[in-house]
């Protein structure tokens, strides 16, 4: 044998071996394939269904929340008539009702002077332990001047 025939059978062993690599590649490209086309036909399947579900789901969704828009007007709406109904009883019956608390109190302070002579001493004030008492009119703290 020469070394030009040796050469050729290891080019033609060379081509051989070459050849089975790739067709064991291609055949499993094929297989690759396949399990990949099965997969996607699966994930089909199933995500069709669910994204009829999450459309339907979506549409309830935007009814609800139209519900619960019509339903936060309606509130606002009872919110602003309470505001004025309650401003309106304040401006009716506030002002009287002061007057009246003021003239009680003016009929109770000139029945209570009326009915000790003007040489008796005022009653003496009881000091109630837990109770805090208003300032005197004139002389309280603002009006005694700085100690210090």
């Amino acid at each position: 044998m020469s070394g030009g025939e040796v050469a050729g059978i290891l080019v033609a062993v060379f081509w051989a071996i070459l050849v089975s690599f790739l067709a064991l590649a291609l055949v499993r490209l094929a297989q690759t394939l396949k399990a990949a086309t099965k997969l996607l036909a699966e994930v089909t399947d199933q995500a069709v269904p669910l994204l009829s579900e999450a459309s339907a789901t979506v549409r309830e969704a935007n009814t609800q929340l139209a519900r619960v828009d019509s339903i936060a007007s309606d509130v606002q709406e009872v919110t602003s008539n309470a505001s004025a109904l309650s401003s309106t009883v304040s401006t009716a019956f506030g002002g009287p009702l002061v007057k009246v608390a003021a003239f009680g109190y003016g009929v109770r302070r000139a029945i209570g002077r009326k009915g000790r002579a003007e040489d008796e001493p005022a009653p003496a004030r009881t000091v109630v332990i837990g109770k805090t008492l208003p300032s005197a009119r004139w002389g309280g703290r603002r009006n005694r001047g700085s100690k210090g």
